[in-house]
């Protein structure tokens, strides 16, 4: 009898990870088996970060990625590739949260969030879903807000809230042209007890912790071949776009 075939190692990369709900979902997708690349664009924070879940026992690896910065992820992902590491799973985690009306917040709030909420995963997507789909096999999640849900009405900080309903339309666009095992979909984690849910933030301080709020982005980054593609879940339910 033909002994069982080795199973497929995979490695997932999780933006923003250094602390929050990041540095949890790394720690989750370890626990499940898979060799996580953590990255931040604060350098010594993500080696801590990293060095801290290797004194835990897991496979993590550490990165410095600024995702404002366009071409930064297509660089980490040749080193990767150099180095024999394809990324299966894509959690695009890295957020800023800049308070402020529409008519009042400065300029540089729409900036700062367009371009590390919406245009920092548009960049790790174009540099790692190839391979995916050249793979036939991927996961990529999105952390979105239900602030960035029209369904939900849009609430919240306007910056932050363009930059969230842009994310979920990058989420669609992008669900629709994977093909193969390769799925996209957008995860609302709640209002979470991290920094930016602390007591300076838009809403009351959170009650909710990382650990609870990572279950579903990991669940969507571990999806079998069966699961969705292209939607929008909160604790493995839909929630409207």
């Amino acid at each position: 009898m033909k002994g069982r075939e080795p199973a497929v190692r995979r490695t997932a990369l999780v933006t923003g990870a250094n602390r929050g709900i990041g540095l949890e979902v790394c720690r989750q997708l370890a626990h499940r088996g898979l060799r996580v690349v953590l990255t931040g664009r604060d350098g010594a924070a993500t080696r801590a970060a990293a060095a801290a879940l290797r004194g835990e026992g897991l496979d993590v690896l550490d990165a410095i990625l600024d995702v404002r910065q366009e071409g930064a992820a297509a660089r980490l992902a040749e080193r990767l590739r150099q180095a024999g590491i394809r990324v299966d799973v894509l959690v695009n985690n890295a957020a800023v949260y800049p308070e402020g009306a529409l008519l009042e917040a400065p300029p540089e709030a729409f900036r700062e969030a367009l371009a590390t909420n919406f245009a920092g995963a548009l960049w790790t997507c174009r540099a790692f879903v190839p391979a995916m789909l050249a793979a036939g096999h991927g996961r990529v999640v999105n952390v979105s807000s239900d602030y960035g849900s029209f369904g939900a009405g849009l609430e919240g900080p306007a910056a932050y809230s363009l930059s969230k309903a842009a994310l979920n339309a990058l989420t669609v666009k992008l669900a629709a042209a994977v093909s193969g095992d390769v799925k996209v979909n957008a995860a609302h984690p709640g209002w979470v007890r991290t920094r930016m849910g602390g007591p300076a933030s838009f809403r009351s301080p959170a009650a909710r912790t990382p650990e609870a709020a990572a279950r579903g982005i990991v669940w969507l980054a571990t999806l079998s071949s069966r699961g969705p593609n292209g939607g929008f879940f909160r604790d493995h339910r839909r929630i409207p776009w």
